[in-house]
């Protein structure tokens, strides 16, 4: 339970004990815990969403998106800003791309990342009739790929914040993962539309991160998780 708290305090802004922080091996057992506090983000969302149902949707749209921003403190949005900063002015070096990332200031590139990604999650929640299904699959899946992410690929930056992660059972986070598959398979066709978009996207993010990293970050991550909610958005909204 002290791993499901921690896990939530720090994906969310939802108040959890203090204590709940305090075990010795708490940050890595929380890992396995991700894809339940992504779905958890998604039931809220989803019930902000019921509430909005007779609002207009470009406001209802607009509502749910700041709802999603405040709840998650936009804790992956700083991932996003940082790794485009990098990617681009890097120029293919890695040195130079670790560097950047680590600086706290944001470029062009990163408030570019930030507000294409914030349209682009916005146009599809206006576009998505009933978004329902919508709401928790794509945080679910957003954390879930994190989780992936920690089990199978090496960790660059020593003594970064996901450090403390890379220790994380194996067997519990296949479990998460498991409860991340099994639900978007309980919903039918637009779960696993989502549930390819994001196998699919983190292939693609972990062949990028090994060529030009030779690994992860916890930048690199908080952007995969930002562009994963965000595919799975527009690939739905498509799909309707």
């Amino acid at each position: 339970m002290r791993a499901l708290l921690a896990a939530i305090g720090f994906l969310t802004r939802l108040p959890v004990p203090v204590r709940a922080f305090g075990g010795a091996n708490t940050a890595a057992t929380q890992l396995a815990w991700y894809p339940a506090v992504g779905w958890l983000i998604g039931v809220l969302l989803w019930m902000l969403g019921w509430m909005l149902s007779a609002a207009p949707p470009l406001l209802s749209a607009g509502v749910l998106l700041l709802g999603w921003v405040l709840l998650t403190g936009g804790l992956h949005l700083d991932g996003l800003a940082d790794s485009a900063d990098a990617w681009v002015g890097g120029l293919g070096d890695r040195e130079r791309t670790l560097a950047i990332m680590k600086d706290p200031r944001s470029g062009p590139m990163g408030v570019t990342a930030i507000v294409v990604v914030l349209l682009l999650k916005f146009a599809a929640l206006a576009s998505l009739p009933h978004p329902g299904a919508a709401l928790w699959l794509a945080p679910m899946l957003g954390r879930a790929v994190l989780t992936a992410a920690f089990l199978s690929t090496p960790y660059v930056r020593s003594g970064g914040l996901g450090s403390a992660l890379v220790s994380a059972s194996r067997p519990a986070c296949l479990a998460g993962l498991a409860f991340a598959v099994a639900l978007c398979l309980y919903a039918g066709w637009l779960g696993l539309r989502a549930l390819l978009v994001a196998v699919a996207l983190f292939v693609l993010w972990r062949l990028a991160c090994m060529r030009r990293l030779g690994g992860m970050t916890g930048d690199t991550c908080g952007a995969l998780t930002e562009l994963v909610e965000a595919a799975i958005l527009v690939a739905l909204a498509l799909a309707t």
